[in-house]
């Protein structure tokens, strides 16, 4: 491709004019087969811009090729390149400049447009080195605005050779860019288009490529493996839909009708030895205790609503603060019974009050500890997701853990306290001594909430509600299992051992008799 150059500033100085007037008649006399551009003949007159005639001076009449009067005088004058070399106003020269349209002898046209640029064509050329170790410039595509449209910009890629020696294009960057999960670093001492991709933190993510700042989920999503988006976080809690939630109510509910059970049979049989002898009425408050010490783990299973966490705790430690007073009060009435045996002794009129008074106090005791609490530092629902990031559990804060603990601390003291006296008792000289029974039955309560204690530290979400229910149902098996369904199995298995000599010892003193 031939290059040339194009003066198009309105500005033009002396030599830009002379130098295009020429460049231009050129181009006229090349279209117009004339075989030289100087065969005018000296002398040739043409009018000025003002129409007067000038020796030697050709005007800008001759860039308007399309005037018959200057195709006539081109034709006629015999002009040297010389003799084009002379001045012009710019606004002369410009008019004429604006309309010259030449066709070059390789088909393409001169011409100006409204901006006074001539149309743009380049050759896309690609250095490539040849086997003798040279340079060569092979053209591989063009541009060119005069073309029609969609030819504009031509390249053949097959000719191209990069410097990898291969067909495919290099990258032309430092750094691949950051795919979404990702932010870009830069690197100190390098430019701005050098940087690291590095993954985004635990709980931020970003959605964009080359993003250079990471966003955090809102508090109830959790990214994605590949922190491009947020994921909804799932709710945890145990609800009754879940298999273990649904086994642990039903256990409940059932187990709830063990005392009723009892307490019906207790009912049908109380003027029979055995009912008698354990105290008929603290007998019937301990199983209508235990009966609901068994219904208030329901409290514990499904959505925790902050009605129900306020009051779950407080209910099953009044619940259970009766229950204990009751084997505490039984307890102390097998000793009290004991003593008051003795001759001249002033406990037989304190056997029915002292049980009584040991109920009300170790109920009214805990009574005012739960609503002290309940008062100054209510539990309250809590949403947290620190222990597992993609889980929020849904739990009852408690407020005040001196409160819990104290709450707990009680029952354990109550328990503990009935454990010694029932200990101390179970010699006792009685056929029935519900001492013996009572040791077992608050060793297996104490052994059952010292194991919780650890292991409701350990556990997380919906399995440390579930670990406290378990307690709840484990410690109330005991009180059942070990002293009342000994009474169950003589009034229904051993009804011969129900007998007011057997409780009264009188058989062995008989069967001495006889052996002698």
């Amino acid at each position: 491709m031939t290059s040339i150059r194009i003066i198009n500033n309105l500005e033009m100085n002396k030599v830009g004019v002379k130098s295009t007037l020429w460049f231009l008649y050129k181009a006229y006399i090349q279209d117009a087969g004339s075989r030289d551009a100087g065969s005018l003949n000296p002398g040739c007159r043409n009018p000025d811009i003002n129409g007067n005639a000038n020796d030697g001076i050709l005007t800008a009449d001759i860039l308007n090729l399309s005037l018959p009067g200057t195709i006539k005088n081109v034709e006629t004058c015999n002009v040297l390149e010389e003799d084009l070399f002379f001045l012009f106003h710019t606004k002369q020269l410009l008019f004429y400049m604006k309309k010259v349209r030449v066709k070059m002898s390789d088909g393409r046209e001169l011409y100006f447009d409204e901006h006074g640029d001539p149309p743009a064509i380049y050759d896309i050329v690609n250095w490539q080195l040849s086997s003798e170790n040279t340079i060569r410039q092979v053209k591989v595509g063009s541009y060119d605005t005069t073309a029609p449209p969609g030819h504009v910009f031509t390249i053949n890629t097959s000719f191209l050779w990069w410097t990898s020696e291969s067909n495919q294009v290099p990258l032309s960057i430092c750094s691949e860019s950051c795919p979404p999960g990702s932010w870009k670093a830069a690197r100190r001492g390098e430019p701005v288009c050098c940087f690291e991709c590095v993954p985004c933190p635990l709980g931020e993510i970003t959605n964009k490529t080359d993003s250079v700042t990471c966003i955090k989920c809102p508090w109830n999503q959790y990214p994605t493996f590949q922190k491009s988006s947020c994921l909804s976080k799932a709710i945890d809690y145990l609800s009754y839909e879940d298999p273990f939630g649904t086994s642990l109510a039903s256990i409940s509910i059932l187990s709830s009708l063990v005392p009723g059970f009892i307490l019906l049979l207790f009912i049908q049989h109380k003027s029979s030895p055995v009912v008698k002898a354990n105290n008929y009425s603290l007998s019937c408050l301990l199983l209508l205790s235990l009966s609901y010490c068994f219904l208030c783990s329901l409290a514990f299973i499904g959505y925790p609503h902050p009605e129900k966490c306020l009051l779950r705790q407080a209910t099953f430690g009044i619940v259970f603060a009766l229950c204990i007073s009751c084997v505490l009060a039984k307890t102390i009435t097998v000793v009290f019974a004991f003593m008051a045996t003795k001759p001249g002794s002033r406990l037989r009129k304190w056997v029915t009050r002292v049980p009584y008074m040991v109920i009300s106090i170790g109920f009214l005791f805990q009574f005012l500890l739960c609503t002290t609490w309940l008062c100054l530092t209510p539990p309250f629902l809590q949403f947290s997701s620190k222990t597992q990031s993609i889980i929020i559990i849904v739990e009852c804060n408690e407020g005040s853990l001196v409160a819990f603990w104290s709450m707990l601390g009680y029952l354990f003291l109550l328990a503990t306290i009935s454990f010694i006296v029932a200990f101390l008792a179970r010699r006792l000289p009685d056929t029935f001594n519900e001492a013996q029974f009572i040791t077992f039955s608050m060793l297996a309560f104490l052994s059952v909430w010292v194991s919780f204690i650890p292991t409701s530290l350990s556990a997380q979400g919906k399995y440390t509600v579930a670990m406290e229910i378990f307690a709840i149902l484990a410690s109330s098996w005991a009180l059942v299992i070990c002293m009342l369904l000994p009474k169950c199995f003589i009034i229904l298995v051993r009804p011969q051992l129900n007998s007011k000599e057997h409780i009264m010892g009188k058989h062995r003193d008989y069967n001495k008799k006889i052996t002698t």
